[in-house]
């Protein structure tokens, strides 16, 4: 598959949740010009506490400098749980920028703002016990999703996701989801900006909301999810276990009408020769997608 670029999140390597095998499957079938790691690529809150790291960890992490020296262009965004990196935010990591968030232009010339988007999580600012109440029960959830789906390999069925099944069908859950998306939206605005690219809750989406643009690329814990922009600038969200799925997908904006280019170049018509139009027209299009 050949896009334009590639965003993923909320790998968590360094945890035993991380479906690292379904992640470098999917890196190593998707060719890109640009891909973006949206932070909680490695868990270093987790592994700070107990250490774990499978060969198929490591292999994620070289494929993807691989990747960056094979000439695609890497931007590493550290989130919540590698927030150590932040303070190298302005470095770089073996040739590898670290950013607090960037500016993402599309094929189609939308500007999407690029973050982990954990700074519009207000719950981690509330009570902590609730907070640890909240993480137990993921904590719980993500446990059943990794042994139900050990399960369900052995007798060959394909991976199911669990955790987003649970979520959609808890009102508190989706309450809080919907509250977030607003949030990144309203930023978005904010900012002057088309869309809002982030990871963070764990729940893949790409919304329209009042006019602005917001899409989650997911996660490589529960919903093994990536985003990826096809060359006209087309999203698409991809769920990517046995079988590939798109999930969501948000059309290019179509190039920009410009009604003097084309009087102009009505008017040129009778003065000029055949070739000499068709030059004329190549460069009226030229100018018009850079525009």
């Amino acid at each position: 598959m050949q896009v334009r670029t590639v965003f993923v999140s909320d790998v968590h390597l360094g945890t035993a949740d991380c479906q690292a095998e379904y992640l470098l499957h999917f890196l190593q079938t998707v060719r890109c010009e640009r891909l973006y790691l949206v932070g909680d690529i490695v868990d270093l809150e987790v592994l700070a506490k107990r250490p774990y790291w499978p060969e198929s960890h490591t292999a994620v992490l070289e494929w993807i400098m691989r990747m960056h020296r094979d000439g695609v262009r890497v931007s590493y965004i550290p989130g919540n749980h590698d927030a150590p990196l932040r303070g190298l935010c302005g470095r770089d990591i073996g040739g590898i920028p670290v950013r607090h968030r960037e500016i993402h232009v599309a094929a189609d010339g939308r500007r999407y703002l690029v973050s982990h988007g954990d700074e519009f999580d207000h719950e981690q600012l509330g009570k902590q016990w609730l907070l640890r109440l909240g993480n137990a029960a993921h904590g719980l959830l993500c446990w059943l999703n990794r042994h139900l789906n050990a399960v369900r390999r052995r007798v060959n069925l394909p991976y199911l996701p669990l955790s987003i099944l649970t979520k959609s069908r808890i009102g508190k859950a989706m309450h809080y989801i919907r509250q977030y998306e607003q949030r990144v939206a309203l930023h978005a605005r904010e900012a002057q900006v088309d869309g809002h690219i982030c990871g963070h809750i764990h729940f893949a989406t790409i919304r329209e909301i009042d006019g602005v643009i917001y899409l989650n690329d997911g996660d490589w814990v529960e919903h093994c999810t990536g985003l990826v922009e096809h060359l006209d600038g087309r999203m698409e969200l991809l769920h990517w276990s046995e079988r590939a799925l798109p999930i969501a997908t948000l059309a290019a904006r179509a190039p920009a009408f410009n009604p003097s280019l084309v009087t102009a170049l009505s008017g040129a018509q009778g003065r000029l020769s055949d070739e000499g139009f068709a030059d004329c027209v190549t460069a009226g299009v030229t100018a018009v997608r850079a525009a």
